[in-house]
């Protein structure tokens, strides 16, 4: 069992610690997470890399220090799984509080196809991925998942590999999926539009 593997288990058991002696290990991996996370958001983001491993590392550690559900992580890739998950909800809270009335909210969403030029508001970015994390709320109810495989992929960052290994699935099914997941989003999110 790796180090890692033994501090998560640590922590799960509620050694006060353990959250001490995770940090240097996985910090390093977490902010590539993150990088990479944030590559994909616009030019303009104000979040940085580090406060976005942070909060995710406070919310993780946090429910695993309160007996959290998140707490009993059975290896590192389902903590990195779990790390990947809180950086998507905390990308997406914050486009939800850009995306508030009071900060222009009330616009309407057009097709990206009949859209003459990129994309360059923030806002409309928002918009993006609270139409992205909606429709994988609905993806998960439908294949739970290809709704998990999308977010390692696409909000931790992770090649098909990495994201099959930390899913314990074949990567060939993790293609299948993948193939099947974007299909699905793809008309899902023009559905709504």
């Amino acid at each position: 069992m790796s180090d890692v593997s033994q501090i998560l288990t640590a922590l799960g058991a509620g050694d006060p610690q353990a959250a001490d002696k995770l940090l240097p290990l996985v910090y390093d991996e977490l902010r590539r997470l993150a990088r990479v996370r944030l590559d994909q958001e616009r030019p303009g983001q104000t979040l940085q890399a580090t406060a976005l491993v942070h909060e995710a590392y406070l919310r993780l550690v946090g429910d695993a220090e309160n007996g959290g559900s998140e707490s009993n992580w059975d290896h590192r890739g389902h903590f990195f799984a779990a790390a990947a998950e809180a950086m998507r909800r905390i990308l997406v809270d914050r486009a939800r509080g850009k995306g508030r009335l009071k900060r222009g909210g009330g616009r309407t969403r057009e097709p990206l196809d009949e859209i003459p030029a990129p994309l360059t508001d923030e806002a409309e970015r928002a918009d993006d991925l609270l139409a992205l994390d909606e429709a994988l709320q609905k993806l998960a109810v439908e294949d739970e998942a290809a709704a998990k495989l999308v977010k390692l992929r696409y909000f931790a960052g992770l090649t098909m590999e990495q994201a099959a290994a930390a899913m314990g699935i074949a990567p060939r099914s993790a293609y299948y999926t993948w193939s099947f997941a974007r299909a699905w989003l793809l008309r899902e999110m023009q559905g709504n539009s």
